[in-house]
């Protein structure tokens, strides 16, 4: 009786750590998407020489929840020839797949409760670099679904730019990503991390790597300079032009959620991710140092979604033929350059 009383309890205690770290990333998740509007209208002004959000809350600091709660109240307006159902499945699926990629990113070590191992991640898969990139593809469906179910010919082209580039982009990621799983030898994120420890990140032993996954980056999130699903001046908005009210704003929300996830796993994968070179060398008590560990990923995601937002501001939108021909010409043979220079690497360097 004991030992099934144990079973149980195991198995309470697992799915209550669980269920609340599930709570825990999906509240950081809705807040920074929510801050991230506001620092985006913050280093915009900052950019433009401009003051920004400035009236709602300390210096616009509410302004993000202001904006959620005018979508909220606005008239939820569908065209007389859209696809009803198509059109309202589209930015659930882009939320779906925004809130469920992020199970598998580590933010930390395993941490020791009540006796419990708990690793500081959602689920701590063997396949769950596969994962990722198998639901990152289904994001392509979401903004195809809505640029083709509105029933406007801006929406369509929109929708079918973003297929076709995020399709030639996910090529030179998945091949980026190659290298790091060579070095690595695992698919399983935690294991990434602890194949970097020191200074074996692998931004410093692959950098051609880290440079095409970044691009690709911005590619998948449809960011400038490549955010040529939605460019006004030739689309009027690009998929989402017939969307309003809070369809509208899951499309934003989704798109800054994505953000978050390709900066914690450029983190994961190239720059160490909770790593501190040497941390151990300096006697801290297990607890600080697992503070500190978790700190510098969350600094280090910061640093990230700053450049995301700098290089909104500063670099222009492509042309389509050059996305396409930077796509195939360039990024695809360079991602190819990467494996075979870590191949090198391992065959006679012994990594």
């Amino acid at each position: 009786m004991d030992a099934i009383w144990n079973i149980l309890w195991s198995i309470i205690t697992f799915y209550d750590f669980l269920l609340i770290r599930i709570v825990i990333v999906l509240v950081l998740m809705l807040l920074t998407a929510a801050y991230l509007v506001f620092f985006e209208r913050k280093i915009s002004a900052w950019a433009q020489n401009r003051i920004g959000p400035n009236r709602v809350g300390w210096r616009g600091s509410l302004q993000s929840f202001a904006d959620v709660f005018k979508l909220l109240f606005k008239e939820d307006i569908v065209p007389d020839n859209a696809n009803r159902k198509i059109h309202a499945l589209a930015p659930i699926i882009s939320l779906f797949v925004a809130f469920t990629t992020y199970a598998v990113i580590p933010i930390g070590p395993e941490i020791t409760i009540a006796g419990y191992k708990i690793p500081l991640v959602i689920a701590n898969v063997n396949i769950g670099i596969l994962y990722i990139l198998a639901l990152t593809s289904l994001g392509v469906y979401s903004i195809t679904f809505a640029g083709w179910s509105s029933g406007s010919k801006y929406s369509l082209l929109g929708g079918i730019r973003s297929s076709a580039q995020m399709i030639s982009y996910e090529i030179s990621m998945g091949f980026s990503v190659g290298g790091v799983i060579l070095l690595a030898q695992s698919l399983r994120p935690m294991a990434i991390v602890e194949a970097q420890s020191g200074w074996m990140w692998n931004i410093f032993i692959q950098p051609i790597g880290f440079i095409t996954f970044l691009v690709a980056s911005f590619a998948e999130t449809n960011r400038l300079p490549f955010d040529l699903p939605e460019a006004e001046p030739e689309l009027v908005g690009g998929y989402h032009t017939e969307y309003s009210s809070m369809k509208f704003a899951a499309f934003f929300l989704a798109e800054y959620a994505n953000m978050l996830i390709a900066s914690a796993l450029i983190v994961t994968l190239y720059l160490g991710g909770w790593q501190i070179p040497y941390i151990e060398t300096f006697g801290l008590s297990s607890g600080l140092v697992i503070a500190l560990q978790v700190l510098a990923f969350i600094i280090k995601v910061g640093i990230l979604l700053f450049f995301f937002i700098w290089v909104r501001w500063t670099v222009p939108r492509f042309r389509y033929d050059q996305l396409m021909s930077l796509g195939w010409k360039v990024m695809f043979p360079l991602s190819l350059l990467n494996i075979v220079w870590v191949a090198i690497l391992i065959m006679f360097f012994k990594l």
